[in-house]
């Protein structure tokens, strides 16, 4: 089996994992991540297959499982009732009832919300160059967000402060600070949506928080502490993968100087999926072995963790014909941005429609607009988003 050494802070790779994707899927397609300390599938048709196993999962093994540090109760409290981290019958009941209340007519009906945000976030930009990452990109999600839990729009400074915390914990190069900042950010978020969530009980609105409270199967219904999981965790990727699918967005359009055709009506759902495709925001997807499993000549113990390389399944060859050249025209076929299987991203349809509204919206809006510098990528894996993006609007 072949070892990789590479550092997913290394700058280069930063910049461009997708060349040392390309390296690693020939020389696996399952390889030992050295510096991960675990094994890595980076070819389309296995990390397809893997997310989709039922011989692999997000939840530890119990025996796995280490005692709390007291710096990070908070967030761990938080962390046992999220589903991003379960497994059957768990994840089926939490999933489900959540279902029940994130329905695709609620999704379908954000299209006039969506539009008048992106207006007027549009209408308030300014005419010299600037940072399109938190003039636009960051608010439209948020404030979506926002309207669509039922929370105040004027919180969102806040979850975006506390989101932010929170998801520093699955970037690579984790410190203490970041694990303090996310315990405390855990803590507040809690402390705001117990409070929030006794006040819908008793005063109950059109929003998603009334309808997880109400959301009921079998006789059983959402805990307390599982509504504050479920709200943070579609908060907390709901809003990084929009916004990073959004700044991902605009600069691969921008770099290859993308016809206004394929922001069309008829274009842009088409347009959407390649650029998901071709530079996603999530590039990494843990999932544990409950067995040991056989992968070509590779044997996956029991207990090992391995790392899905969303980013590099894009990308693969065996799958897409000049899978490095951006074409909106492309024949579309699945691909892994929001995972796949059981814990396929609850939501993708909001994230999609927000990208299909607000870019048609932004170009318009900035018809001539280039890329004022060039962009760079944070250091942030396994996210892949850009520091800044610095445009010239040129009106």
């Amino acid at each position: 089996m072949h070892t990789l050494s590479l550092s997913p802070l290394d700058p280069d790779f930063v910049q461009d994992p997708y060349t040392a994707y390309d390296r690693a899927r020939v020389a696996g397609p399952v390889v030992f991540w050295k510096e991960y300390d675990m094994y890595a599938a980076f070819d389309a048709a296995t990390v397809q297959a893997l997310l989709r196993d039922r011989r692999l999962g997000r939840e530890k093994p119990p025996h796995l499982v280490q005692p709390t540090a007291d710096h990070l109760r908070d967030w761990d409290r938080v962390e046992a009732t999220s589903m991003l981290d379960m497994e059957p019958p768990r994840h089926t009941r939490l999933r489900s009832l959540v279902l029940r209340a994130f329905t695709s007519r609620r999704i379908r009906d954000l299209s006039p919300d969506i539009e008048a945000v992106s207006a007027e976030l549009l209408a308030s930009l300014p005419r010299d160059s600037f940072d399109l990452i938190p003039a636009f990109c960051t608010q439209l999600p948020v404030r979506i967000i926002a309207r669509l839990l039922g929370v105040p729009e004027e919180m969102s400074d806040d979850l975006l402060r506390w989101s932010n915390a929170m998801v520093a914990m699955y970037q690579a190069g984790r410190t203490r600070d970041i694990e303090e900042a996310a315990n405390q950010a855990s803590a507040d978020f809690t402390d705001f949506l117990t409070s929030y969530i006794n006040k819908r009980r008793n005063d109950p609105r059109d929003d998603l928080i009334t309808q997880l409270i109400a959301a009921e199967e079998n006789g059983e219904k959402l805990s307390t502490e599982e509504l504050i999981g479920t709200c943070i965790l579609l908060l907390n990727a709901g809003h990084e993968a929009t916004v990073h699918s959004l700044g991902n967005a605009v600069k691969c359009l921008l770099e290859h100087k993308t016809p206004t055709a394929a922001l069309a009506p008829d274009a842009i759902a088409a347009t959407v999926e390649e650029l998901l495709r071709f530079d996603p925001p999530l590039h990494m997807f843990t999932r544990f072995a409950y067995e040991d499993i056989q992968l070509g000549d590779i044997t996956l113990p029991k207990d090992a963790q391995i790392a899905l390389i969303l980013g590099a399944a894009g990308r693969d060859p065996a799958l897409y014909d000049t899978p490095d050249r951006f074409d909106p025209a492309r024949r579309a076929k699945p691909h892994a941005a929001f995972g796949g299987g059981l814990h396929f991203c609850v939501g993708a349809p909001l994230a999609r429609l927000e990208l299909q509204i607000a870019l048609p919206a932004l170009f318009a809006h900035m018809p001539n607009m280039q890329l004022a510098e060039q962009p760079f990528y944070a250091n942030a894996y396994h996210f892949h988003k850009l520091d800044r993006l610095m445009i010239n609007p040129r009106f």
